[in-house]
């Protein structure tokens, strides 16, 4: 059988088997899709430690961040374990294979005032501000993953106990709280006349129950949420290279320095491991002065 052949079989495995999601099955998409490229015509028989390796270097002479390579790794990993495990090749090519080192690198936040200058940066006047002060403001008080918040359904929020679902990686669900400004500015945009005039407009029944919609009345994408946040960094005078996960960051680290525990905090995060909340711990001087204030006996 052939790499491409294989790489379909393997793509609908993680779709169909273990419900990967479309983020996860893209990411796989390119990564093999790009080692397809450099191997050209090679047999996946034929390709070997020393292919891999190959490999590694050409990512590296191209520039590729330290992240990305060992993305591009664990990609090829998975695909050629399942090719091993479903006898379309005889050896791993992988088992000798080492990954660089992960780099560890401190997530940057914003302080409460920084937050509080960005949310105000949207324009009232119109229905599409308040979605985006709405996207803003769940964001920080619930830590969505901004792939978690483009699928919220109005389904999936419990206004009346100040809840929301959230359909995580792996299709995992978790169910946390919203505070009562998050709930006020997601109600503001929704029984907006406009918004409601976008619902009635589009036609498609998955996206009539979507909280975020764009100008179209569809979903709003991820890619969509990304722009607009670059668009009030610019006017607010932020660096442009912050992320809208830099709101998850900031809210994970601020419930840390108000003595939030970490395993709270992992489950609102919606992290598998305590050892990946662990990062948060790092990131703020002020949380280490104020453990080493109460617990030094000479402080």
């Amino acid at each position: 059988m052939d790499f491409q052949r294989i790489k379909k079989e393997f793509l609908d495995y993680l779709q169909f088997i273990r419900s990967a999601s479309s983020h996860t099955l893209r990411n796989y998409e390119i990564d093999l899709k790009y080692f397809k490229k450099f191997v050209e015509n090679l047999k996946i028989k034929k390709i070997d430690k020393w292919i891999i390796r190959d490999y590694i270097s050409y990512l590296r002479k191209n520039n590729k961040k330290n992240k990305t390579i060992l993305r591009k790794i664990s990609s090829l990993r998975s695909f050629f374990k399942f090719a091993v495990s479903r006898k379309f090749i005889l050896k791993n090519p992988m088992e000798d294979i080492q990954s660089p080192k992960r780099e560890k690198i401190l997530p940057k936040i914003l302080s409460c005032e920084e937050i509080k200058l960005f949310f105000e940066s949207t324009n009232l006047s119109n229905y599409l501000g308040l979605r985006d002060r709405a996207i803003f403001e769940i964001l920080y008080s619930s830590a969505l993953r901004i792939s978690e918040l483009v699928y919220l359904n109005r389904e999936d929020i419990d206004f009346e106990n100040n809840m929301v679902r959230i359909k995580g990686k792996g299709k995992k669900e978790r169910v946390i709280p919203i505070t009562d400004n998050g709930i006020y500015w997601i109600k503001r945009y929704l029984f907006h006349e406009d918004r409601k005039k976008d619902t009635k407009k589009n036609k498609k029944e998955k996206d009539k129950k979507a909280v975020f919609l764009n100008r179209s009345g569809e979903r709003i994408s991820c890619r969509s949420v990304d722009r607009n946040f670059k668009y009030y960094l610019k006017k607010i005078g932020f660096s442009s290279e912050i992320t809208p996960h830099i709101i998850r960051h900031s809210i994970a680290t601020h419930w840390l320095e108000r003595g939030m525990d970490l395993k709270t905090i992992q489950l609102l995060l919606g992290h598998n491991c305590l050892s990946t909340t662990t990062i948060y711990t790092h990131v703020t001087s002020k949380l280490k002065r104020k453990v080493y204030d109460k617990t030094h006996p000479r402080a």
